[in-house]
């Protein structure tokens, strides 16, 4: 019973809550200025100016929360455009304005194609638009061939349509742990009727609760290959890709204590990059969007007030000002006492 409940608030957070959430007065607009051009290409200022799905799927996804129907509409039209150009209708994870052509890697990877499918899904709601909502079924569909593989009994969501399998890596299969964007897979799971999504939660709800009884966070990337553990030729770090975890957990609505644990120890002492094999800060991190991340976790299980100053949003690099604004999303919608 506690896992249907589970499933149905995140469900519902997918389809009626997402569809209506608000961001705080005039912080989208002041995104929207610093880091989506005209043409709807949103920019990785501090990646070398590049865009990527990931940037796509979250300007997108803020977009569609902020009720912006307009940007919305250019964001979608680049990433069709640019990015949806792979045979199987997934994106192409990355576009440098300094190379030609754009796209030299035509690999996806699978949290950005996520991310656009659930944009989409909240556009064709908030907007009435069947067109969107086709448009996210297809890219699920896709993704669930391309990414969603059973192992062990367990469904795993690969990072990308290639290179981190058993047959492609000594260590394989690998995976992102950071890649699950949990509110996503009800949301993808009733698009089309495929029990997979509801499974690769399951699978990666487990892992992460598995972790929690060793009291260790996640690494960037784990290896698959007995038991999990930090993949070979990646920084052995809870880093820049695992802070969004527990983000993703609360916004699912599955953010249970016991899972939290590990994020929460991890950052007793202040947010931070984490050394995984030794448990210590490996890098301090003291962008506001960064350390909201900590501070909610903290009102959600305990009720900590939110630091004023972390209440305002001033965009600052791409990245911690995405998650800061997913953050105070989050927050409105889930947690009000704590805003």
């Amino acid at each position: 019973m506690r896992r249907l409940r589970a499933v149905l608030a995140a469900t519902m957070f997918g389809f009626t809550s997402s569809a209506q959430a608000v961001l705080p007065t005039g912080a989208w607009e002041l995104y929207r200025q610093k880091f989506v051009t005209a043409e709807g290409r949103v920019v990785d200022d501090a990646n070398g100016g590049i865009s990527h799905s990931e940037s796509q799927g979250y300007g997108l996804l803020l977009a569609c929360l902020a009720g912006d129907r307009g940007s919305f509409a250019s964001i979608f039209s680049f990433t069709r455009t640019e990015l949806l150009i792979r045979d199987d209708g997934l994106a192409a994870w990355r576009w440098d304005p300094k190379t030609s052509p754009r796209v030299t890697d035509i690999n996806n990877a699978s949290d950005g194609d996520l991310l656009i499918a659930e944009a989409l899904a909240c556009a064709g709601t908030r907007w009435a638009m069947p067109a969107y909502t086709t448009a996210a079924r297809q890219i699920a569909r896709s993704l669930a061939k391309a990414a969603l593989v059973k192992r062990g009994g367990e469904t795993w969501l690969m990072p990308a349509a290639r290179g981190y399998s058993e047959q492609e890596r000594p260590d394989g299969p690998v995976i992102n742990p950071s890649y699950w964007v949990f509110e996503a897979f009800p949301i993808l799971a009733r698009l089309t009727n495929d029990p997979g999504w509801m499974q690769a939660q399951a699978s990666g709800l487990k892992l992460l609760d598995d972790l929690a009884r060793r009291r260790s966070p996640a690494a960037d990337w784990l290896s698959l290959k007995g038991e999990p553990k930090p993949a070979e030729g990646f920084p052995p770090q809870f880093g820049y890709n695992a802070l969004r975890i527990p983000l993703y957990l609360l916004r699912a609505g599955l953010a249970e204590r016991q899972r939290l644990e590990p994020f929460r120890l991890a950052w007793a002492n202040g947010t931070a990059v984490i050394d995984v094999p030794s448990g210590k800060p490996a890098e301090p991190l003291h962008d506001a969007g960064y350390r909201i991340l900590s501070a909610a976790m903290a009102c959600a299980l305990d009720r900590t007030p939110i630091p004023a100053e972390l209440k305002i949003f001033q965009p600052t690099a791409y990245y911690p000002s995405t998650l800061h604004l997913l953050t105070l999303s989050m927050l409105s919608e889930r947690y009000p006492q704590c805003m």
